[in-house]
């Protein structure tokens, strides 16, 4: 019975005019019925869009839709079976495995034999294996179904390449302030009241979705059944009535890694405020702040370098300064550092250097150091030319000797190019002093 309400078909329920007065949540009420009404994707369902351009030329393939939660997948993928003309199978990975895949396979080609396709949906296909993930390939390249997989994890890690091979992935956007905008006006458009919430509060519920429809819709029931006879909340008394929803953020997923990339990038931009607001969000979605403290450590390291040998040493005391407080003091102690090395100095010299002599490392091979820079600690060695003619540079004027420590085989080469910035300005003028000395020792 289910299974049939699933595919489209009436349930005995509907049949019977039971569910007339059944409630229904918000969401289920204004689930469109046209593309058209589908709101937030214009770049997809515009007039020049991706998916209209499909279905102005009959070719719709296989295709993967990858976006954030209630921004809309599932309808669209409704909706394009409506429009084609095909047969909607809708399955779910985390429910489903090989037995109900064989199951639906079979379906679609007894109803290919009567010249009905299928447009398979399939939510969450990124929780399929290799192995299940592989099973739709023949039947996506026999035409036995139109495949729409529905994922909020980048498909270029979570499915693999043959699959992909045989998509074509669209991209679905997080719904803006005005597409939320728009799904309250038609919510209460179809309640046939306002939303009890002042404009303050009616800004805060389209924060609080973070970009999903469905929140947004289920935030709005909250506020109705909530609200007594003539009542407006304020922001604070809505906060207060719904509990205020948590920041979309999933610290082993693709908002983790967005997250601390634009924390690392604004701190390379030299940009304290938006490495600040980066900061905040991480911290406020439940980040771990040690996790935080090791990561300005590395921006310290690989950044800054010795443009400001400083920017290390604070780094490090953020991350002791909260293994010491804890939350949540221990944070302002991470927020200095964010401030401090997004205002140093930029330079990835070091980093560059140590880049470079360890590909010369490995390439080189085992070459055996000058001999005047060995240690000669018995009489055989010293026979032999170990630690001949090594000049001691403390003996030497201005101590520097100008030896050449490179293996000979090798000759000299050059990875560290300190720029004209903070502290690296007097490592420069150094390098240069001790490279005229040394050019005019080597003069015989």
């Amino acid at each position: 019975m289910m299974a049939r309400a699933r595919r489209g078909g009436a349930s005995l329920f509907a049949a019977a005019g039971l569910e007339r007065g059944a409630p229904r949540p918000l969401a289920d009420k204004l689930r469109p019925t046209r593309l058209a009404e589908v709101v937030g994707q214009d770049h997809l369902l515009g007039s020049d869009g991706a998916l209209t351009r499909l279905l102005d030329t009959r070719t719709l393939g296989s295709l993967i839709f990858w976006g954030p939660p209630g921004s809309g997948k599932t309808t669209v993928a409704r909706l394009l079976a409506q429009a084609t003309d095909l047969h909607f199978e809708q399955i779910s990975a985390i429910f489903s495995g090989i037995g109900d895949l064989k199951k639906v396979f079979d379906a679609a080609r007894a109803r290919r034999e009567t010249g009905k396709g299928t447009l398979l949906f399939v939510d969450e296909i990124h929780r399929f294996n290799r192995a299940q993930q592989d099973s739709f390939l023949p039947v996506m390249e026999d035409g036995t179904i139109v495949l729409v997989g529905a994922t909020t994890e980048n498909p270029s890690f979570e499915l693999i390449a043959p699959l992909l091979s045989r998509a074509r992935v669209m991209v679905f956007k997080r719904l803006d302030a005005e597409a939320l905008e728009k799904l309250l006006a038609r919510a209460e458009a179809i309640e046939g009241k306002n939303l009890p919430l002042d404009a303050e509060a009616r800004q805060s519920l389209i924060r609080m979705a973070d970009g999903d429809g469905r929140a947004a819709l289920t935030l709005a029931e909250e506020a109705w059944r909530a609200a007594r006879k003539g009542e407006t909340f304020s922001a604070a008394q809505f906060q207060e009535v719904v509990q205020r929803r948590a920041p979309i953020y999933d610290k082993q997923q693709d908002s983790h890694y967005n997250l601390i990339s634009a924390l690392h990038k604004s701190v390379r931009g030299s940009d304290p405020d938006a490495a600040l607001y980066y900061l905040c969000r991480m911290l406020d979605a439940g980040e771990e702040p040690l996790y935080i403290a090791r990561r300005v450590v590395r921006m310290a390291i690989e950044d800054i370098g010795l443009a400001d040998p400083q920017a290390l040493v604070v780094a490090n005391a953020a991350k002791d300064a909260y293994d010491f407080l804890g939350s949540p003091e221990g944070e302002l102690a991470i927020a200095e550092a964010v401030i401090y090395v997004a205002t140093a100095p930029k330079s990835n010299a070091a980093y560059t250097a140590y880049g470079a002599a360890m590909r010369t490392a490995r390439e080189a091979g085992s070459l055996l150091p000058p001999m005047h820079i060995l240690n000669a600690p018995t009489q055989l060695m010293r026979s032999q030319g170990y630690a001949e003619a090594y000049d001691y540079d403390h003996d030497t004027a201005e101590a520097f000797s100008g030896q050449d420590y490179f293996p000979e085989q090798l000759g000299r080469q050059k990875f560290y190019d300190p720029p004209e910035r903070g502290f690296e300005r007097e490592i420069r003028k150094r390098l240069e002093y001790w490279t005229k000395l040394r050019q005019a020792r080597s003069k015989p």
